[in-house]
């Protein structure tokens, strides 16, 4: 288990002000989130040795990067930094733009160039020119270079944010792949929650220079406390096991703690994990077992917490499971149905899903 990552910074930035403190774990994705402006790029920068904090602290594996008086430039700084242009060398094909940072003498554990172009890919671009390929296939490229500089900590600054919605969609997939296959910790700074949920396994909340929250994303996303509660799309994701499949109906069985869930046939072995997306406007609450309707998905779960909302309704912290200690739901209710079913937090109650996302496995 690698030593998580210790971000502490505090500067002066004229009309803005920064002074975050979080702990990123040492493997997986960490997500910045947060309005645009709000800090974001500026704690990249931080730790990629790009500026220099007044009083700050960045500390990777147990190595400072900078604390007290030391500062380590961003040559001495083993990372890989993906910004929103690729900005890939026009002279040079895409080999030559993967192998441009690559170091003089291979280690044991570099990631080679070949696993890096299959990750990425790359095979049927290696020989093209930049000018030739698309968005996505450029951006791609950049991730490629970045991996190959062989990092200890990848940061990418909003990488998506320059490209068009089926660029987007065509490089998801490339992301979730590095998720699963690299042992890389990436910090992955974004707007966009969509993004979010389908990357992240912890976030971290930026507003206006300050860290609000910050911990792994089933736990920030169903905070009561926090803003991401109040948004009309609110939503949680968790990890599902695949533990049947039944093809006579097409149906594929994913167990999480607490419950299960029947969802359309998809690719996947029986033990393998996917993540799930649940939107809190996709599920309902009884007090009574429901009759036997097209909703295939019925779990018990207990109220655990609520929000009133601006909008006269009231988001339902769930936890599944008949003691409620199971994975976490949100359900958004109209005030007039709260009262009317009499729900209070404790209460015991059977959860109707009408849909549950499959995002990617892992």
């Amino acid at each position: 288990m690698r030593p998580p990552i210790r971000i502490r910074l505090k500067d002066d930035l004229g009309r803005f002000s920064l002074d975050v403190r979080f702990e990123a774990p040492g493997r997986g994705v960490t997500a910045l989130f947060g309005p645009s402006g709000s800090g974001k790029t500026t704690i990249l920068r931080c730790i990629a040795g790009l500026h220099r904090a007044k009083l700050g602290e960045v500390i990777v594996e147990d190595w400072p990067w900078q604390v007290d008086g030391l500062f380590r430039p961003v040559h001495e700084r083993p990372i890989g930094y993906v910004f929103q242009e690729a900005s890939l060398f026009a002279h040079l094909n895409v080999r030559g733009n993967l192998t441009f940072g690559m170091p003089a003498v291979a280690q044991p554990d570099d990631l080679p160039l070949d696993e890096v172009v299959q990750l990425l890919g790359l095979a049927n671009l290696i020989d093209r020119n930049p000018a030739s390929l698309s968005g996505g296939e450029r951006q791609r490229v950049a991730i490629g270079r970045a991996l190959l500089s062989q990092p200890r900590l990848l940061l990418m600054d909003e990488p998506l944010a320059a490209l068009d919605q089926a660029s987007r969609d065509e490089i998801l997939p490339f992301l979730e792949r590095l998720h699963d296959r690299l042992s890389l910790p990436i910090i992955y700074v974004t707007h966009d929650m969509r993004e979010v949920e389908r990357l992240a396994d912890h976030i971290v909340l930026i507003e206006q220079g300050r860290v609000i929250a910050a911990g792994p994303m089933a736990q920030v996303q169903s905070d009561p406390q926090l803003p991401l509660m109040k948004l009309r799309d609110a939503s949680v994701t968790m990890l599902a096991r695949i533990i049947a499949r039944d093809r006579s109906y097409g149906l594929t069985t994913l167990a999480v703690d607490g419950g299960t869930f029947l969802v359309p046939m998809m690719q996947g072995e029986v033990d393998e994990y996917h993540r799930l997306r649940i939107a809190a406007s996709d599920v309902s609450l009884a007090r009574e077992q429901p009759n036997p309707s097209t909703i295939a998905n019925n779990l018990r779960a207990r109220i655990l917490d609520l929000r009133h909302t601006d909008d006269h309704q009231i988001v339902v912290v769930l936890g599944l499971g008949e003691a409620g200690f199971g994975e976490r739901l949100l359900a958004r209710v109209t005030r007039h149905s709260f009262d009317e079913l009499q729900l209070a937090k404790g209460l015991s109650v059977f959860v109707q899903i009408k849909s549950v996302a499959l995002m990617g496995a892992r």
